[in-house]
């Protein structure tokens, strides 16, 4: 009797700690991150609630910029967008990496990571989801398209997508030679390059059979086959590949374009517990599967690929090579600024007749 009202007693304790402790997580993150089935198991595991707002890296650093850095509490912009958004409008904190379980990620990516988001000295993100765009092709139809400026010849005319944002800018001038990342550091020497890709995307226009905003969009224009061929993300292709064998992603020869979504605390953030308890839920490796297998893309995770889908994991191996892999070309932290260059020669591209 004694016994068990002292093992009653230490419950309530328990359970009332939870209760004090427990926070409400508000995340500000990408469709398929945060799974219901993986936000119930977190819920039940650590007491604390989860508020999930789905958001693009565009929206994110608008919904911060105009809170200054509240509102959120966890938020996952690519990591090219950390450290110029940091520079220009304060809206992060440092990340505590003693509050981080480094063991759960691959240390390549959290190396790669800390480098693209270290601002003043300081770190502002880790790894989470990471994937590649590059083309989507209908193989049948548009066989000679294995590079991003491949979409410019005669064979398709009419037939080809892409979107008229940064990546397709990065994509066709790596296809033309350049390097835009290096050109990054300065203004002059970019702003050419950006010259040269503007010249050559108002010549292919008259190929554009429109310019694709959702991803459900160009999905739907591949499996009509009013498109035979696209600028698009690697499991936008896989995703399509389960309905026509002949439509799957192409890693180009100028190389895919690389990106990783990362976890960032916002600056105004108040619930830092819960948000670092999220970062080390999400990353141990049965839950990561569990992302990989709803949001189609693979996370830093050590070891997380284990449990994916073989189905997915045998399409990725079918795009990617190992030279492929190691071509992919990873996106650097954004200056300050860069990015106003980049939409002017958009608007032009546009506007051209």
């Amino acid at each position: 009797m004694k016994t068990t009202l002292m093992l009653s007693t230490a419950t309530l304790m328990t359970l009332s700690s939870v209760a004090v402790n427990a926070d409400t997580l508000r995340l500000l993150t990408w469709g398929g991150y945060a799974p219901e089935e993986v936000v119930a198991m977190f819920e039940a595991e650590t007491g604390h609630t989860v508020e999930v707002t789905k958001s693009n890296n565009e929206e994110m650093i608008a919904k911060l910029r105009a809170t200054n850095g509240g509102g959120f509490d966890l938020a996952q912009p690519s990591q090219d967008r950390i450290a110029g958004a940091q520079a220009e409008f304060g809206i992060y904190k440092p990340i505590d990496m003693s509050k981080v379980d480094s063991s759960l990620f691959i240390p390549s990516m959290m190396q790669a990571t800390q480098i693209y988001t270290t601002f003043e000295n300081e770190v502002y993100g880790v790894p989470h989801v990471w994937g590649t765009s590059g083309l989507v092709v209908n193989t049948a139809e548009a066989a000679g398209v294995k590079d991003y400026t491949d979409l410019c010849g005669s064979d398709v005319a009419g037939k080809v997508s892409y979107r008229l944002k940064r990546p397709t800018l990065i994509g066709f001038a790596f296809s033309m030679g350049l390097d835009p990342f290096a050109a990054y550091a300065d203004e002059e020497a970019y702003k050419d390059v950006l010259a040269q890709v503007e010249a050559k995307l108002i010549e292919c226009k008259s190929n554009v059979k429109t310019y694709w905003d959702g991803g459900d969009e160009i999905k739907n224009l591949l499996r009509s086959g009013e498109v035979t061929a696209s600028m698009a993300w690697d499991t936008g292709g896989w995703q399509l590949n389960d309905d026509n064998a002949d439509i799957t992603f192409v890693a180009p020869t100028a190389g895919a374009l690389g990106w990783i979504d990362t976890f960032a605390i916002p600056s105004r953030g108040r619930a830092d517990d819960a948000a670092y308890a999220w970062i080390n839920f999400v990353m141990r490796p049965d839950i990561a599967a569990m992302i990989t297998n709803t949001a189609g893309n693979f996370t830093a995770s050590q070891g997380g690929d284990s449990g994916v889908d073989e189905a997915l994991k045998a399409k990725y191996q079918a795009s990617f090579t190992a030279e492929a892999i190691d071509n992919i070309k990873w996106y650097p932290a954004i200056p300050a600024g860069l990015e106003a260059l980049e939409g002017a020669t958009l608007d032009r591209i546009n506007a051209a007749q």
